[in-house]
């Protein structure tokens, strides 16, 4: 039996419609993060049983297909989170 490889990959509007693995809430851009740390496919899918090798390696390769829009999406959301980490920290400020 073979697997069409985009089947591997879906997305949906619970994760902003960004690619994911298959049947999973695991977001390519979540898997390019852990690589982006030093991880293997294996060593992901050893972390998260669920996840298969062969998902894992078509998140990978998408990725890579697509490797400065994902990093210039992760750097805003990176940049978004420390926007809104200051926004708390000064209002915690104000009520102290």
């Amino acid at each position: 039996m073979t697997t069409n490889l985009s089947s591997l990959l879906d997305s949906s509007p619970d994760r902003h419609n960004r690619p994911k693995i298959a049947g999973t809430g695991i977001t390519v851009h979540r898997v390019a993060s852990w690589y982006k740390l030093g991880h293997s496919a294996e060593e992901i899918t050893r972390q998260y049983p669920h996840l298969t090798l062969a998902g894992v390696y078509a998140a990978l390769a998408y990725y890579h297909a697509n490797r400065e829009e994902i990093d210039a999406e992760m750097m805003a959301d990176d940049l978004e989170a420390h926007r809104l980490e200051q926004e708390y920290l000064q209002k915690q400020q104000v009520f102290q």
